[in-house]
């Protein structure tokens, strides 16, 4: 049987490279960063040294670049503090954001009573900027939460519109940029975001690490407290081969981000021509059919079945050894619906079935005929 993996919005295989960069510091660069002696110094130089290689492909200070244990830590440290140590009180957010933001929020609603605004989206999940124009217009101090790509539908957030709009505002402004760091290139001396969150695991590094990006004299306070690691931002041991795992990540994807980025571009829409000459009745939830409004990894398709035979779908995929998902991978343990889908399907279209599916270099066209072959059984 066909083992096929279009998960890649989940998470990713890692690369070669970063595992024998990884397991070389594993065998040599086994001392404690925080140490005096030369065992620890070498330890630390490798993680500033990753540091100085993140902040430049960003185009940042190394000292706004705080590594994390991934994305979710990196959104939860920048909205908590943001509340309890900036003195936010006012969170303009959109309800398809992922769950390490709103479930963030829905607890700081809790503990802070803050007021949290949901910003209006059209109808393909696009968000409405003149009402999150509107929304800026406030006396409270507020923070904008909108990620750059969704991980679901895969439309793509016009980040600098966003930026200017919040400076004007004098608001700050976050973005979750996990399915994008790695994927496209992003100067944010060009691009005035305040803060962003990233995982090594989706573009081909290690899971278990990300990093913060804290603009500079933010004001931001830590969450975890303990050492003073992470310039007082994060205590605890820092993970030195998962540091330099994710550089390498990084390296690898920005050295070879054209040739890559064309490749899977070439897959995503060989595999939309196929939906729509095979199974011509599906439809492309989102934006994530059109080529240059949605990122070129990801299409979310939701298919003409019926909803008794819908619920076999993703069982029999798996049977046929494809992987594939039904919304995020946070979601993957759950019986509920894309909180994504439910904002933008009609009632009628969340009956059938949709599925993402999510590319990347080690796919081909081979992969998708079979997919698409599985798929076409299945409907008719």
């Amino acid at each position: 049987m066909q083992q096929v993996y279009f998960d890649n919005a989940a998470t990713t295989q890692v690369k070669d490279e970063v595992i024998t960069a990884m397991t070389e510091v594993l065998k040599t660069n086994y001392g404690n960063a925080s140490s005096s002696h030369s065992f620890g110094r070498s330890s630390k130089a490798l993680i500033e040294k990753s540091r100085k290689a993140v902040a430049s492909y960003l185009n940042v200070s190394a000292s706004e670049i705080i590594f994390t244990s991934g994305g979710t830590e990196a959104d939860n440290l920048i909205l908590l503090s943001a509340v309890r140590d900036l003195k936010v009180t006012h969170i303009i957010t959109s309800k398809i954001e992922h769950h390490a933001v709103l479930h963030t929020i829905e607890q700081l609603v809790k503990d802070y009573k803050i007021a949290v605004s949901y910003v209006d989206l059209k109808p393909n999940g696009k968000i409405d900027y003149l009402h999150l124009e509107t929304l800026l217009k406030t006396e409270n101090k507020t923070l904008v939460s909108l990620m750059h790509i969704n991980n679901e539908i895969g439309n793509i957030l016009d980040m600098k519109r966003v930026a200017s709009l919040c400076k004007a505002n004098n608001t700050l402004f976050h973005s979750d940029a996990v399915q994008s760091v790695g994927h496209y290139k992003m100067d944010l001396q060009d691009i005035q975001v305040d803060f962003i969150a990233v995982a090594a695991h989706k573009f081909h590094g290690p899971k278990g690490v990300g990093f913060a990006f804290i603009r500079k004299n933010s004001g931001l306070k830590p969450l975890i407290f303990g050492g003073e690691q992470e310039r007082g931002l994060r205590a605890g041991t820092e993970s030195v081969h998962n540091i330099v795992g994710l550089e390498m990540a990084l390296k690898s994807a920005y050295e070879n981000l054209d040739n890559e980025t064309a490749f899977i571009k070439d897959l995503k829409q060989y595999f939309i021509n196929k939906i729509k000459s095979d199974i011509p009745n599906a439809t492309f939830n989102g934006r994530s059919g059109n080529m240059e409004k949605s990122t070129y990894t990801l299409v979310n398709v939701c298919l003409p079945i019926p909803p008794k035979k819908a619920a076999m779908l993703l069982f029999q995929l798996d049977l046929k050894g494809i992987a594939c998902s039904k919304g995020s991978a946070c979601q993957s343990g759950s019986n509920q619906n894309s909180h994504v889908l439910t904002e933008i399907l009609s009632a009628e279209d969340m009956q059938k079935p949709s599925i993402r599916f999510s590319f990347s270099i080690y796919n081909t066209k081979e992969e998708i005929d079979y997919v698409i072959g599985v798929l076409k059984a299945f409907v008719d």
